[in-house]
């Protein structure tokens, strides 16, 4: 019981001296970098520190340090597993449509050849719909997938060309048009049994995306009526926007945590382990004959 009353005692001291410090939002208070601070210092006192304090009182200060330690690491490692296995908690970058180095916007459909988009020559026509055709052929001719408008990465796609173009001042936004867009790689191996067992495919290929946009005829506005719908300009040619898949790290931070933890939590396990097995030998040992 004395143990429970001193541990009162101090958390009550904790929580009397972070609000003395400013840990509340009253005008004295600290800066949010700072609050941040001591509000974990004060839980880690609070939650690990009084569990550590319990455990004192029945084993002494090193055992008690050795299995609140362990048990520690063991909550870190469930914790990160589930953050790993469901992409949750600490996260990494997220995947992205990355600009290829100078070969991102391409304002003339002979520079997709030129930039190693396409590996034959694109027939130009005079017409520049006609041309657009024939780049849409040879895209497709060539191996690449049209994905339709209602795909995820259709979407994802045009949503990151859209920044390239305005950066690069081909366009503002609203004065173009989505076409299509033309998807080829990121196939996942090692797989094997024709590709049924792909548990083990954890290295994939580059997977690279054109965006083809087309240029919209300017629209009037006037006051009172809801703007007309865009339409193409069939005499402008066709744009295209050269992008390659980052695949990102989102669940890298888990990763390292979960697999820390569990080393941390062997190495403290195995520190039990071999404590207990030296005090049973300990015990094992016949009695000292005392002395008369």
């Amino acid at each position: 019981m004395n143990a429970l009353h001193h541990l009162s005692s101090a958390v009550n001291s904790i929580g009397v001296l972070a609000t003395e410090a400013g840990v509340n939002n009253g005008p004295g208070a600290w800066m949010p970098e700072l609050r941040g601070i001591l509000t974990v210092i004060i839980g880690v006192f609070v939650l690990m520190g009084s569990v550590y304090f319990i455990l004192m009182t029945n084993m002494g200060a090193r055992l008690a340090f050795l299995v609140a330690f362990a048990s520690l690491a063991g909550w870190f490692f469930l914790m990160g597993a589930i953050w790993w296995m469901y992409g949750i908690g600490l996260k990494g970058p997220e995947p992205s449509w990355d600009p290829v180095p100078g070969r991102t916007v391409l304002q003339d459909p002979t520079a997709l050849v030129s930039s190693n988009v396409l590996d034959s020559p694109v027939e130009v026509a005079d017409d520049p719909t006609a041309t657009a055709t024939n780049v849409q052929e040879q895209f497709v001719a060539e191996g690449w997938k049209q994905l339709a408008p209602s795909a995820a990465s259709f979407g994802q796609a045009a949503s990151a060309a859209e920044g390239y173009l305005i950066d690069s001042g081909a366009f503002a936004g609203g004065d173009y048009q989505v076409v299509n867009v033309f998807d080829i790689g990121g196939e996942r191996y090692p797989r094997f049994a024709d590709g049924a067992v792909d548990f083990i495919a954890f290295w994939h290929k580059p997977r690279h995306i054109v965006v083809e946009v087309a240029p919209v005829v300017p629209v009037r506005t006037e006051p009172g009526r809801a703007p007309s719908t865009p339409r193409i300009d069939e005499a402008q040619p066709h744009q295209y926007v050269y992008m390659v898949r980052n695949k990102g790290a989102k669940r890298q931070p888990a990763g390292f945590i979960t697999i820390g933890s569990l080393i941390v939590f062997l190495i403290s396990a195995y520190l039990l382990h071999s404590r207990d097995k030296r005090v049973m030998y300990n015990r094992s040992l016949p009695a000292i004959p005392q002395k008369a």
